[in-house]
Parts: structure tokens; sequence; C-alpha cells
């Protein structure tokens, strides 16, 4: 199948050979595989996504809010802004899904969908981080939010972007 316009497809030939050796798949179908596994990936993070939005969303009223420092008030504000970021990235793969429905261009959408997705999952950590932050700093005192935080934020670093790199340069490496 040729590439579609405009598509610059993210995965080598060597992965496009084993798809086709050893899944018995044509280019579209492995589009469609890879369109359907990031739309569940997508399913997960957004119900997360979703519940700290509405809960960061009731914060500003409620009584203790007017008590938060300044420094913390532009915490709350990062993390509100990260967590719509990330809600923007991780719902437009669907939007342009419906723009380009019927479009043939599956090809650029999964492309596009895979970045977006990357920077939702980055932006949520940010977000998940500094609701982190917020809430320990609320019940335990300035120093145990920003350890808490810096905990959070280096265990999303490991589990969510280092251990999984370095898992796929390994990878690399040995189907040399």
């Amino acid at each position: 199948m040729p590439a579609q316009r405009g598509y610059a497809p993210s995965v080598t030939a060597g992965d496009q050979d084993w798809d086709r050796r050893t899944r018995h798949e044509t280019e579209t179908q492995r589009l469609d595989r890879n369109w359907a596994s990031l739309i569940q990936e997508l399913r997960v993070v957004q119900t997360g996504v979703q519940f700290l939005i509405g809960s960061l969303l009731l914060l500003p009223f409620q009584a203790g809010f007017a008590t938060l420092s300044q420094p913390m008030r532009l915490l709350y504000l990062a993390t509100v802004a990260a967590a719509m970021g990330a809600t923007v990235f991780l719902v437009a793969p669907v939007a342009w899904h419906r723009i380009l429905f019927r479009r043939h261009r599956l090809g650029n959408v999964v492309a596009a969908a895979h970045r977006c997705a990357m920077a939702g999952i980055a932006l949520l950590g940010l977000a998940l981080t500094g609701a982190t932050t917020l809430v320990t700093q609320s019940v335990a005192g300035p120093v145990a939010g920003v350890v808490s935080g810096a905990v959070v934020a280096a265990l999303f670093a490991v589990a969510w972007m280092l251990a999984p790199w370095r898992w796929r340069h390994a990878g690399e490496r040995s189907d040399g």
C-alpha cells in the first residue's frame, strides 16, 4: 500500500517487515490496530484527567482556599493549566479522527495522536505532581510539600518515561 499523503511513518522498515511476517498484517491493518490501541490507552488516561480537573476546579470554592499563600496559588494555577493542557492533547486525536473521517488519513491521525498522547502524559505528570505538592503542603507544611512533589516527579519520570525509553533502546540494540 502506498504511503498516505503527508504521513511520516514512525515505524522503521524492519518494524513493517516484522508486522507483515509475524502478524500477517497489511499497512492498513497495522494502522487500525495502532489506532485501536491508542484510543484504548487514551480512554484510561482521560478518566484520571477528568477526575483531577473536577477536583481542582472545586478547590477555589472551598473555605480554606482563601488561606493559600501567593506561591501556592501560583502552583494551583500552574497545576490547573497542566491538567487542562493534558486534556487538550489527550482529546485532540478524537477530534482529528472525526474531522478526517473517511478522508483516508488514518496514518496522519495515528502519527499525530502518538505525539499528542506523549505530550498529554507529560502534562498529566506535571499536574499530578503539582496536585500532590498542593495537598501535602496544605496538610504537612512546605518542606513536606516540596519533598513529596520531588518524589512524585521522580516516580513519574522513571515509571512513565525513563524505564520505557530504556527498554525501547535495549530492544533496538538486540534487534540489531
